[in-house]
Parts: structure tokens; C-alpha cells; sequence
């Protein structure tokens, strides 16, 4: 009782959505008055939910259904026209007979044919379709093309000739060459070489020997007009790649000239190119078959009767049947035979996983098999499909589609085509669509205020991202060529660069604090280091392309320290600093020892009083400083200049203190400039050469030389020699 009341509910649904009255807006209105609540309105939603989807199924089930009937009305369109193509080629050969025949026996000649017709219609009519398909068809619609065979026997031959010649004006001398029949014929437009613009419409017959160009006579309709002829044997022909809105052409090279033709889609292009190759092949062997049997000697005639000879081995011939079975390839079965079809289905709606299952299923039931003409033009037609199939699949992975969903989103389309064995393409495509969704991501994010705040955005989407995206490609492409993985170290160096290209924007040109840039520098390296959990360290990438902004960097800061230094220096009077609160002087000793000097105590007095120069105690704050966020910003590449900026710095406050010893004549002051060198030399100079030889890992000499040239001024103050 349920569920009739669940199908009589989910059939007065249906018939009300489909009414033509039917509003959206009034009908949510009431379904929102009548509503108990949330429940009943989460019900009413999973009913039109169902619908939908049953909507959907029908659908798709009815375009199968439609597609499959346009397959069947297709072929029934193609045996009518093939049947028509017959009639009329049958009509022309009557007509053709008639004319031939004196005027005297012109009323036996009627009645003969009307009998002839006759007994044509009646095979017609009991051999069916299957009759006229097996005649060989000849001039097709304009546009079209078909493939003649010869003729039965030299007789059929001739006259599928003499109907070309009363079809085309002005080549008659082609029967002067025995043994001569139609192959292959079609509509041809043919391009000007040069500035690639229409000529004329032609139609090209291909010999045996040679190849026939007519042009189409616009007045007369059916009729061709000769317009040149090219023996096979001088002629070549080249494949043009298709240039859109140029496509679907070949070159003919005679020389010394060539023509350009442009077939009316890629499979006539390629018909023509085929039987072109084929037809040159044949007439090549031929030739060189006659050449042998000429210059072979001629022995006494051989008796051709098996009677006259009782010794004559069969074995020869109860061999060759084995070898014809083993080019037998059964192609018979229904799977085969719609195989063309189910791939345009299965890519028409997407399917392409079941495109590739059956690619593979064909592929490996045609392995180790031979490849006759049946097997040539089926893998042809499947080869025009995989084309189709690979060129969707590109498409699912180029920039242009959507870049949400992340890297998982590209899987669908990079396994399929790894499964079609195009790997390298599929790593490409795979890498372009990250580098754009990266670019995007980017570009996207929102500038801060605060730089920091920005540049920990920056890190967390750009590393985040390139993670995802090297977990991806581990996924995907595990077991295939190791070249790939190099694909992806090179991208993954063009991705940091963009990385460092918003970074830098960002840290260095808007000329942030040295400690600003440094802790950016320092979240940066924290980020890329974590890449090396999967085995992809970047960070001699990270470093390469920032040092040139970082050594900028410290030079700009070095020469606002130096400047600042001499400032102070001009201003020095050489006196006591004076805190005037407890708190203050506390304050400095806990900075002092936030530097590394920890025998600052013995330099401060009572009363707030410290035995040292402002000057000097400024330098030292500022120098240590310089020096802890130079040092986050290290790595080896910037070693050397970072030591010569803290030569330089040193060099400042060391040549003032060496000339201030020089140049003061009170003794009083001179004992104190001492107290404030010996400070310096002593305490600072060894606080910086320890705390760069801990951040760098090994010592610096040029500290050393420097503190040992300090020497001479705290043995010798009166010396006259500078530090340098």
C-alpha cells in the first residue's frame, strides 16, 4: 500500500512539473505554506531529486537509443546510395551499347536490350542489395570518392575505361596503354602553393599507371574537362599538416612543379594517401617483376601439365593453405564490429574509462596476430577514434577549464591517457594545469596590511599546493619514465620562482626592516623545508633566487648603521650616560645581555650612572642587532657579505675610538675614551666574533685579524696607526 501511494505521489509530481503552466516561484510558495516543517520540505526534496535523476537516466538511455538508430539509418543511406551508384553505372554501360550499334539493327538491337534490362531487374530483385554491392561502383556525387576494382577479366576492365572517357573531355590517348583500369576516384578543390587561395574543382582518377586531374565543368552537369596527367612512376606525394582553417590536404610533387589538393574530410585525405602509396607499390613491383623475367635466360618450355609429371612434389601446395589460414584474422564477432561505435558513445558521454577498457580489449585480443587489409582498415577507423578520445582528454587537462578541485581533479584524464600510452603528454599537460592553478592561487590571494601576515598566506597557499601537487604526480606516474620526474623538478624551479616573485614584490621592494624581511625569509625556509618529507628539497632553489635581493638588503641596512654611526660620532662629547631611573638602567642591562655581553654590570655605577659613552653603547645594540637578523638570513652563498658588512660597521666605531685616543689632550677624557675602548676591543669585538662563528658554523679570520690590530692601540695609545 506504501508503495502505491509513493508511485501514485511520484506520478502527480511528474505530471505537475511537466504541465505548461507550471510556475517555479508559486509553486516554492505553497509548497512553503503546506509545509509541517523541515522534515516534510528535506522529503519533497529527495522526491524531485529521484525525479531528476530518473529524468536523467531516460534521457541518456534515449540518446543511446537515437544514436544507435542515426548508426543503422546511416548504413541503410550508405548500401541505398551504393545501389544507386550501380543503377546508374548500368544505365550508362545500356546506353553506351545502344549507341554502338548500326542504325540497320537498330529495332533488334531495342529489343535485345529491353530483354537484357529485364533479366538485369530480375537479378536485381532476387539478389537484392547484396547484388548491387557487389558490382564495382564508379562516379560518386560530387564531393564524394570511391575505390574501382578492376573489372572481371580484361573485358570488364575496358569498359569501366571507355565509361571514364565519355565522362571527362579530352583523353582519348588514354587508350593507347594495354592493360589500363580505373582504381580510385573522387572531388578534389586544389589551393594555390603560394598564398594558399581556392583555384578550381577537380576531380582526380587514379590508374594503375597514373594519375588523371579534370577539372569540373560547372555548365555540364556529370562532365569533366582533362586537365593533366602524371605517370605514377615520376610522381610523389606528401602529407600537408593541417594549418585550420587549412586542412585535409596533400601535395603532388612533379617536377618541377607541385599542386595542393584539399579532400572533403580527413578520412577521404586519407583514403587518398593510402591507395596513392598502395597503387605506386603495386606498380612498382610490377615493373621490377618484368625487369627480372627479362633478363632471366630462357630455358626449353616447361610442361605445365601435372598429369605429365608423376614426380611432381604437392608438398608446396599442401603448404600454402596453412600460411593463407594464418592470415585470417576473425573480426566477426559483435564486440568488433561495433567497436567504432562504442567509442564515440563511450566519448560522447564522457565514459573514458570505458573507451580506453575497450582500446585495450582489442589491443591485446589483435596481439601477435597478423595485419590483413580487414585489420588495417579496422585499426584505421579505431586510430581516428583515439585521436578524438586524446584530443577530449587535452582538453579536460588545459588551463582553460576549471582549476578547482585541486590536483585529484586532474586524474581522471592524465590515467587515461598514461593508459594510452602518450606518458610524456600527459606530464605536460599535467604540469601546465598546476602551474596555473598556482599562478592563480597567487594572484588571487587578498594583500595585507601587514606584511608578515601576507607573506604567511603566501607560504601556507603556494607550499601547500606544491605538496598536493607532488603527492599527485607520485600517484599518477609511479612506474612510468623516470623522465617525467625530471619534468617535475624543472617545474617545480619555475613554480619557486613564481613564489619568490610575489615574495620579493612584497618583503624587498617595498623596502620592509631588515628584521621584517628576515623573519619572512625565516617562514619561507621553515615552509620549504618541509617539502623534504617526500623527498623534494627546494631549499638551494629558495636560496638562489633570493640572494640577490637579500645581499641588497644587508647592503642597504649596512649603510644606514654606518650612517647613523658617524652621525653620533660627530656629536661626541665623551661623557658619562646618565639613565636617571632604576628602571631605565635596567631596562639596558637586560638589552645588553640580550646581546651576549653579560659583563655590562661591571661598567654601570650608582645613581643610574653607566661608565661608557652613549655613543659606544648605541653602536653595540645596533651592531649585535644587525648581526642576529643578518644571521637569519644566512646561507653560504651570502657568507662573504655578511662579513665584509660587519668589517665595515666595525671598522666605523674603531677608527673614531683610534682617533678620539689621538686627537684629546685631557687627561681625564683620555682615560675615559680608554675605559669605552677597552670596552669595545675586549667585550663587544669578542661577543660578535663568537656569536657569528655559532650562527655560521666556523670562524671568521677577518674578525680576528681585526681584533689583534686593535692591539696596538690598547699597548700603545699614543700610537699614530690606524686600524684597517
Amino acid at each position: 500500500m506504501a508503495m502505491t501511494m509513493s508511485d501514485s505521489g511520484a506520478s502527480r509530481l511528474r505530471r505537475q512539473l511537466e504541465s505548461g503552466g507550471f510556475e517555479a516561484r508559486l509553486y516554492v510558495k505553497q509548497l512553503s505554506q503546506q509545509s509541517d516543517g523541515d522534515r516534510d520540505l528535506q522529503e519533497h526534496r529527495q522526491r524531485i531529486q529521484a525525479l531528476a535523476e530518473e529524468t536523467a537516466q531516460n534521457l541518456k538511455r534515449n540518446v543511446y537509443q537515437n544514436y544507435r538508430q542515426f548508426i543503422e539509418t546511416a548504413r541503410e543511406i550508405s548500401y541505398l546510395e551504393s545501389e544507386m551508384y550501380q543503377l546508374s553505372h548500368l544505365l550508362t554501360e545500356q546506353k553506351s551499347s545502344l549507341e554502338s550499334i548500326p542504325l540497320t539493327l537498330l529495332p533488334a538491337a531495342v529489343a535485345g536490350a529491353a530483354v537484357a534490362s529485364g533479366a538485369e531487374e530480375g537479378a536485381a530483385g532476387a539478389g537484392g542489395r547484396d547484388h548491387l554491392r557487389g558490382q564495382a561502383g564508379f562516379f560518386p556525387t560530387p564531393g564524394g570518392a570511391s575505390r574501382d576494382g578492376p573489372g572481371s577479366g580484361e573485358e570488364g576492365k575496358q569498359r569501366t575505361l571507355t565509361t571514364l572517357l565519355e565522362k571527362v573531355e579530352g583523353c582519348r590517348h588514354l587508350l593507347e596503354t594495354p592493360g589500363q583500369y580505373l582504381v580510385y576516384n573522387g572531388d578534389l578543390v586544389e589551393y594555390e602553393a603560394d598564398h594558399m587561395a581556392q583555384l578550381q574543382r577537380v576531380h582526380g582518377f587514379l590508374m594503375n599507371d597514373c594519375l588523371l586531374v579534370a577539372t569540373w565543368l560547372p555548365q555540364r552537369r556529370g562532365l569533366y574537362r582533362y586537365n593533366a596527367l602524371y605517370p605514377l612512376d615520376g610522381l610523389a606525394v606528401v602529407n600537408v599538416k593541417d594549418n585550420p582553417p587549412m586542412k585535409d590536404m596533400f601535395k603532388l610533387l612533379m617536377f618541377p612543379e607541385s599542386r595542393i589538393f584539399q579532400a572533403e574530410n580527413a578520412k577521404i585525405k586519407r583514403e587518398w594517401l593510402e591507395v596513392l602509396e598502395e597503387t605506386k607499390r603495386a606498380l612498382s613491383e610490377k615493373r621490377r617483376r618484368e625487369q627480372e623475367e627479362a633478363a632471366a635466360p630462357r630455358g626449353p618450355p616447361q610442361v605445365t601439365s601435372k598429369a605429365s609429371n608423376p614426380f611432381e612434389d604437392d608438398d608446396e601446395e599442401e603448404l600454402a593453405v596453412p600460411e593463407v589460414e594464418e592470415e585470417k584474422v576473425d573480426l566477426s564477432m559483435e564486440w568488433i564490429q561495433e567497436l567504432p561505435e562504442d567509442l564515440d558513445v563511450c566519448i560522447a558521454q564522457r565514459d573514458f574509462e570505458g573507451a580506453v577498457d575497450l582500446l585495450d580489449k582489442l589491443n591485446h585480443y589483435l596481439e601477435d596476430k597478423p595485419s590483413p587489409p580487414p585489420v588495417k582498415d579496422l585499426r584505421a577507423k579505431v586510430d581516428e577514434r583515439v585521436r578524438q578520445l586524446t584530443e577530449v582528454l587535452v582538453f579536460e587537462l588545459s588551463p582553460d577549464r576549471s582549476l578547482r578541485g585541486g590536483p585529484k581533479a586532474t586524474r581522471r584524464a592524465v590515467s587515461q591517457l598514461i593508459r594510452l600510452g602518450q606518458c610524456t603528454k600527459a606530464c605536460e599537460l599535467f604540469l601546465r594545469n598546476r602551474a596555473a592553478a598556482v599562478h592563480t592561487a597567487i594572484r588571487q590571494l587578498r594583500i595585507e596590511g601587514a606584511t608578515l601576515l601576507y607573506i604567511h598566506k603566501l607560504c601556507h597557499v603556494f607550499f601547500t599546493s606544491l605538496l598536493e601537487t607532488a603527492r599527485e604526480f607520485e600517484t599518477d606516474f609511479a612506474g612510468t619514465d623516470s623522465g617525467c620526474y625530471s619534468a617535475f623538478v624543472v617545474w617545480a624551479r619555475s613554480a619557486m620562482g613564481m613564489f619568490v616573485d610575489a615574495f620579493s614584490k612584497q618583503v624587498f621592494d617595498s623596502k620592509e626592516s631588515l628584521s621584517t624581511a628576515a623573519e619572512c625569509v625565516k617562514v619561507a625556509k621553515e615552509h620549504c623545508q618541509q617539502l623534504g618529507d617526500i623527498g623534494l628539497d627546494l631549499t638551494f632553489i629558495i636560496h638562489a633566487l633570493l640572494v640577490k635581493d637579500i645581499q641588497g638588503a644587508l647592503h642597504s641596512y649596512k649603510e644606514i648603521i654606518i650612517e647613523a654611526t658617524k652621525h653620533r660620532n660627530s656629536e661626541e662629547m665623551w661623557r658619562r650616560m646618565n639613565l636617571m631611573t632604576p628602571e631605565a638602567l635596567g631596562k639596558l642591562k637586560e638589552e645588553m645581555k640580550s646581546c651576549g655581553v653579560s659583563t655590562f654590570e661591571q661598567y654601570t655605577g650608582d645613581d643610574c650612572w653607566v661608565n661608557l659613552s652613549y655613543t659606544v653603547v648605541a653602536f653595540t645594540k645596533q651592531t649585535m642587532g644587525f648581526l642576529e637578523e643578518a644571521l637569519k638570513l644566512y646561507f653560504p652563498e651570502l657568507h662573504m657579505v655578511l662579513l665584509e658588512s660587519l668589517v665595515e660597521i666595525i671598522l666605523v666605531a674603531v677608527q673614531h675610538v683610534d682617533y678620539s685616543l689621538r686627537c684629546e689632550q685631557d687627561p681625564e677624557k683620555k682615560a675615559f675614551i680608554r675605559q669605552n675602548a677597552s670596552f669595545l676591543y675586549e667585550t663587544v669585538l669578542p661577543v660578535v666574533e663568537k656569536r657569528f662563528e655559532e650562527g655560521v658554523g666556523k670562524p671568521a679570520k677577518q674578525l680576528q685579524d681585526l681584533r689583534n690590530a686593535s692591539r696596538l692601540i690598547r699597548v700603545n695609545p699614543e700610537s699614530t696607526t690606524s686600524v684597517v
